[in-house]
């Protein structure tokens, strides 16, 4: 699973935006704006991957509980999933 090509995260100040650079259609409108945990996640995703070793990557690099983490990575993969930035290759 990976986030589609076509879109591109940016650091603006304090704050992470993604925005398309894409002329395929999509259910994204406009953009996005991320916290620092968000971008890391965009990060993992944004090449090939799997929720459970997002998930550890995110257990080692934050001091988080495994039940924090697991969710986190859930409700990011259901959001880019319902913007049209997610897909899954399998």
């Amino acid at each position: 699973m990976k986030i589609r090509e076509g879109f591109v995260i940016r650091e603006l100040a304090d704050h992470y935006v993604v925005v398309s650079v894409s002329t395929e259609k999509t259910n994204f409108q406009g953009m996005i704006q991320l916290n620092e945990t968000g971008a890391f996640l965009w990060n993992e995703f944004s090449k090939e991957t799997d929720k459970d070793s997002v998930v550890n990557h995110l257990l080692e690099t934050y001091e988080i509980t495994q039940d924090r983490a697991e969710k986190d990575v859930e409700s990011f993969i259901q959001k880019l999933s319902e913007a049209g930035l997610f897909c899954e290759n399998d």
